[in-house]
């Protein structure tokens, strides 16, 4: 418990100094906005998108498989009534 306040109170103090002490003339999440803004972000994010867009499609329709299946109450039978105790 107390390893994971200590933890959380370094990242606390990270993130507040990354917002706030500047670096030149920004912050560092200054830094990262501008570089995830410049146009060669632009290119490599449109680029990933247009690779693996399919495969992202493919994952989508599984998933969505998947939870249909299980609103439906079609499964493996592992979820099943004959698993819960009869009063």
């Amino acid at each position: 418990m107390i390893r994971g306040l200590f933890i959380l109170g370094i990242c606390v103090a990270l993130a507040f100094c990354a917002a706030t002490v500047p670096l030149g003339k920004k912050t560092f999440f200054g830094h990262v906005k501008a570089i995830w803004s410049s146009e060669p972000m632009s290119d490599l994010k449109d680029g990933v998108k247009d690779t693996a867009g399919p495969a992202t499609d493919k994952a989508k329709e599984f998933v969505k498989g998947g939870i249909d299946a299980v609103k439906k109450g079609s499964g493996s039978g592992s979820g099943s009534d004959s698993a819960k105790p009869k009063h």
